[in-house]
């Protein structure tokens, strides 16, 4: 795969360590967005797309970020220390959600991205500058994108309308009860089980 576009959106100067964010198209095909330039301690780095981690409270099973202290549902007390450590002991609260797999890979696009990069902050200079980052979604063909819908709905399979509960039931079938249900020929209920062994 070959980068063939990169796409900045600088931030304001004020922030502490984020430069800026990016896109990146690989192919002309596929864009992975919201990678961030960071300021480090030996330059520049490329942190990949992430999301926050959760967990679920013990109590009421609500989804609380792993930083959390009491759950956000119940209020129940959480264990602080119930995120996985990385080898450093670093708690691990994000993960990425696209990343290269390797080492060569990272280089190619940190590299790209750094230049396209300092290549914005020239363009940010000059008059009448314009950032192109967001400007993906004014580029898709919208008779393409129907043509694709109504091609997707053709082939799917339509049945019958829903019945309260869920339960899918025709005009010709009449809704049955627990007692008269049937699994694999038998009734359920006295029987339930039988011809198992």
């Amino acid at each position: 795969m070959v980068i063939t576009e990169v796409r900045i959106k600088l931030v304001e100067e004020n922030n502490e360590r984020l430069q800026a964010f990016c896109s990146v198209t690989f192919d002309n095909a596929f864009v992975v967005r919201d990678l961030k330039i960071i300021e480090g301690t030996k330059g520049s780095f490329v942190a990949m797309p992430s999301r926050k981690l959760t967990d679920r409270c013990g109590h009421c099973g609500c989804k609380n970020h792993l930083r959390s202290r009491f759950c956000n549902q119940c209020g129940h007390k959480l264990d602080e220390n119930r995120a996985m450590r990385d080898a450093d002991g670093r708690a691990k609260l994000h993960a990425d959600i696209a990343h290269p797999i390797n080492s060569a890979c990272r280089e190619v696009i940190q590299t790209a991205v750094i230049k396209a990069y300092q290549d914005e902050r020239v363009k940010a200079k000059a008059p009448g500058y314009v950032c192109t980052y967001d400007d993906y979604d004014s580029e898709f063909d919208a008779v393409d994108y129907a043509s694709v819908v109504i091609e997707a709905t053709a082939r799917a399979r339509t049945h019958g309308s829903h019945a309260p509960r869920g339960a899918h039931i025709t005009s010709s079938e009449t809704p049955r009860t627990e007692s008269t249900r049937t699994t694999n020929g038998g009734t359920t209920g006295e029987n339930f089980g039988a011809g198992i062994l």
